[in-house]
Order: C-alpha cells, then sequence, then structure tokens
C-alpha cells in the first residue's frame, strides 16, 4: 500500500510543471509546422485529405452505400488520429529528450504528457471541419453533443496511459520503435472507422467489443451523425479501461524510470 501511495505521490509531481508543459507543448507545435507555407492550418488539411480520399475509395469506387458516409467516417478518423500521433510521437519522447533528462531534474512523465496535449490541440483545431461538414449536409447537432467533452476527457486518460507505457518500453526495446507504427496501423484496420459494425460478420463481432477504440468511434458517431447518446455500457467500458490503462502507465513508467539516464 505504501509503494502504491508513493507512486500517486511521485506522478502528482507533474502537475506542478503548468507552466513548463505548456512551453513545451508550445515548442513542439511550432517545430511542428516551423518553415511550412500554410503553418498551423496543416491541422484542418492532413483530415480534409485523408477524408477525401477515403470517401473517394469507398463511396464512388466501391460504392459504399451510407448516408453521410463522410460525416461518419470523419468522426471516428479525427479522434484516431490523436491517438495514433500521440502513440507514435510519445513512444521516442523519452530518448528525444536524452541530453536534458541528464542535465535537469524533473518529473519525466512529463516529456509523453507533451506529445498527447499537443496532438489533443490539434484534434480540436479540427472538429470545426467536423461541425462545418455537419452544418452543409443538413445533420442535425442535437442535445448529444454534451457527451463530446466528457469522451475526450476519458480518451486524454486513454491516451495518455497508452504514451507512458509506450515511451518507457521503446527506452529497454529499442524496436519497438519500429513495430508501434504498424500495430497502430493494423489497430486502425480493425477499428469500424472506415466501416461500420455492422458489416463485419457476426462471428467476429466479438473482436470489435474487446477493441477499446471501437467503443471511441462508436460513440463519437452516435454523438455527430446519429444525434443520439452513446450506450452508457460503452462509455462505462471505455472509463473502466482507460483507468486501467493508466494505471498500468503509471506503474511501469516508475519501475522503469529510475534507467533511464543510464539508457538514453
Amino acid at each position: 500500500m505504501q509503494s502504491i501511495l508513493y507512486i500517486v505521490k511521485d506522478f502528482s509531481r507533474v502537475f506542478g510543471y503548468g507552466n513548463l508543459i505548456w512551453m513545451l507543448v508550445a515548442k513542439e507545435l511550432k517545430a511542428r509546422y516551423r518553415g511550412t507555407f500554410f503553418g498551423f492550418l496543416w491541422s484542418f488539411f492532413n483530415p480534409l485529405l485523408a477524408m477525401l480520399t477515403y470517401v473517394l475509395v469507398f463511396s464512388i469506387y466501391m460504392k459504399v452505400q451510407m448516408e453521410n458516409y463522410s460525416v461518419f467516417l470523419l468522426s471516428g478518423m479525427l479522434p484516431w488520429l490523436w491517438f495514433a500521433s500521440a502513440t507514435n510521437e510519445s513512444s521516442n519522447s523519452i530518448m528525444a529528450n536524452g541530453g536534458l533528462i541528464k542535465k535537469i531534474s524533473l518529473p519525466l512523465e512529463i516529456f509523453p504528457f507533451v506529445y498527447v496535449a499537443s496532438n489533443l490541440i490539434n484534434f480540436l483545431f479540427s472538429v470545426p471541419i467536423l461541425l462545418t461538414l455537419l452544418i452543409v449536409l443538413k445533420v442535425k447537432i442535437g442535445a448529444a453533443i454534451i457527451m463530446f467533452p466528457v469522451l475526450v476527457l476519458i480518451q486524454f486518460v486513454f491516451t495518455f496511459g497508452m504514451a507512458l507505457l509506450v515511451s518507457s518500453l521503446t527506452v529497454k526495446f529499442r524496436d519497438l520503435i519500429y513495430l508501434i507504427p504498424n500495430m497502430i496501423q493494423i489497430w486502425y484496420f480493425l477499428t469500424p472507422i472506415m466501416y461500420p459494425n455492422s458489416v463485419v460478420p457476426e462471428k467476429y463481432r466479438v473482436f470489435l467489443s474487446v477493441n477499446p477504440f471501437s467503443h471511441f468511434a462508436i460513440s463519437y458517431q452516435d454523438i455527430f451523425l446519429y444525434n443520439k447518446f452513446p450506450s452508457l455500457s460503452a462509455v462505462a467500458i471505455i472509463g473502466a479501461f482507460s483507468l486501467c490503462l493508466l494505471t498500468a502507465g503509471i506503474y511501469v513508467f516508475h519501475r522503469l524510470k529510475e534507467t533511464f539516464p543510464e539508457e538514453v
């Protein structure tokens, strides 16, 4: 019990570095678009171009019969891009800051946190694309929208837990730098973002139920496309899974971080 309390107390130090976190997030966002002509507008263009490509392939080439497919796609794809980008980028966050880690004493959890937060900002800045699409296609926005901040908060917990895991494990197992992007890509195709879960054969839907991001994607689609509140069971599942993932991430990170200065 004492060890658990120590881990929690040690982790809570992160929240005392708000100014530093904000400075590093701003630095990351500026560095991401430095030297580009459109700058921060790429946070709009990237998901828009991806959506147009998928709409072309599935709605026109493959003739998927689904009303407002672009809304369905974008409402699942935008939160996925936040999760995937944050996970990929945070996997190298400790090693990329090796010089700073060796010189300054500060909570090392800050480094993966920065990538989760910076990609959250990108996600929030891309949401107006989705809202504009809803208006253009005359898709009703109703009371269910109040669940959007709840889902974002739960997904933040989920994503930060994953970021802590991959950032700490990558220091010990360098092959993960190359493996994680491939696993993320496979995970994407196994999640009902490009296709509705109804097209998955009944015998395989169990894999959707154990895929936490399936519940995220479907919940966002419920809010934006179908104007209905997400399933209470789905929210409970992703909430519980996110807390478990964050707990595991904090524990693994705490166990390994003493070795970081020697490994990076």
